[in-house]
């Protein structure tokens, strides 16, 4: 697919790919040609072969050997600084291809894209409706895609319509681009993200603008609303999902995705930025500690990190990387680990006439050592201080 493209950004970059390695192969063929001529030339068993031993500089070759790598590394060089400005994926489309124009008839059309662990949702804000597992655009209409991920890094990647594009959460990236021949395409996860990894693929479909006005009426009449309750349920990981549709999407739902704040009681991102930008809420913004945790429906096999899963939350369970006594709870453990003495122990015996040890108690006629406490008790925050 990457080289027998559809879309007008994808079949640039195929393009690139061509001339890029006709580029390099003009160096490295006859590079090869050349080692095998002269192996064959100069070989022992030729007595035609001069051989000139005190030969040691020739100004024609060093001219050569230099002068068609500079000018190949010259034509890279400018191939790859007009490209990257041509098909940056932020720079909206000014052309549907090589000869036509984008004009007032041809208006972009906007697809909102979420990762989720392990699918995809596509809204379409424009006409209120939502979708998983299935994109659809009309042939030679601009696609302005705004792309974020509900959980994990991943990739939304289209090979026929144009290349690859990071999805991360609390972020949005974008990608411009437009598929010129109706068709079914394969859409994947080019970005390991899990378990269900394998089977995060999805349809696109380009269809005529008649073809594609009727999936839409078909979108509203087959699917069901989508407001946070029923995103937050379909947002749970599950692998193989199949296509849903969703006739109505709950307003706003998709900047909650972006912003982190699609649970209930939880801060958008945007809004703690703006505090920040104010210079912070003070002291009083203290309860907004637990608003600020965004990865509590994480916690895949227990191991996450948000209300049900980060060290020192009330009633949860902590992260396996939390140790005792760093969380403030009982250790989980009943071996004490190499150089921690155990609570309530003294850490060394004293000398009644000298120096007490490391880690000691204080002693009635010695210097007390280092890391002890007054009452013989190690204390937790000191196991954790570091030089």
């Amino acid at each position: 697919m990457v080289m027998n493209p559809s879309g007008f950004i994808a079949n640039q970059q195929a393009n690139l790919i061509l001339i890029s390695t006709g580029l390099m192969l003009l160096i490295i063929v006859p590079v090869i040609i050349a080692t095998l001529l002269f192996a064959w030339r100069y070989r022992a068993s030729n007595p035609d072969a001069k051989y000139d031993g005190d030969w040691h500089h020739s100004t024609r070759l060093e001219v050569l050997i230099w002068t068609a790598p500079l000018m190949i590394i010259i034509a890279l060089g400018a191939v790859t600084w007009i490209s990257t400005h041509l098909l940056d994926p932020y720079r909206p489309l000014d052309r549907i291809d090589a000869v036509r124009p984008v004009t007032a008839e041809t208006p972009p059309i906007t697809v909102e894209v979420v990762a989720l662990d392990w699918k995809w949702m596509f809204f379409y804000p424009e006409y209120g409706i939502a979708t998983i597992n299935e994109l659809a655009a009309p042939v030679d209409r601009p696609i302005n895609f705004k792309i974020t991920s509900s959980a994990i890094m991943n990739t939304f990647y289209v090979p026929a319509l144009a290349g690859m594009i990071y999805a991360m959460p609390g972020m949005e990236t974008k990608l411009h681009a437009v598929i010129n021949k109706p068709g079914v395409y394969e859409g994947m996860s080019a970005n390991y993200s899990g378990a269900g990894f394998s089977n995060m693929h999805f349809k696109f479909h380009g269809l005529a603008q008649g073809d594609f006005d009727a999936w839409v009426q078909k979108v509203r009449t087959e699917g069901q609303p989508l407001d946070r309750a029923r995103y937050l349920e379909v947002e749970k990981p599950s692998e193989a999902e199949p296509v849903h549709y969703y006739s109505s999407v709950e307003d706003g739902l998709y900047q909650a995705v972006l912003n982190m704040c699609t649970a209930p009681g939880k801060m958008c991102m945007d809004e703690m930025m703006h505090i920040d930008m104010q210079g912070g809420a003070g002291i009083e913004s203290a309860e907004n500690r637990d608003r600020l945790i965004y990865d509590g429906h994480r916690n895949h096999d227990g191991a996450g990190h948000g209300p049900e899963g980060y060290a020192g939350a009330s009633g949860g369970s902590e992260a396996q990387g939390a140790t005792f006594p760093a969380s403030g709870r009982e250790s989980r453990s009943q071996e004490t680990p190499d150089g921690v003495a155990p609570m309530g122990s003294s850490g060394g015996q004293s000398d009644s006439s000298g120096h007490e040890g490391h880690g000691g108690m204080n002693s009635m006629s010695g210097h007390e050592g280092h890391g002890a406490s007054s009452g013989g008790e190690i204390a937790p925050n000191q196991l954790n201080q570091t030089n």
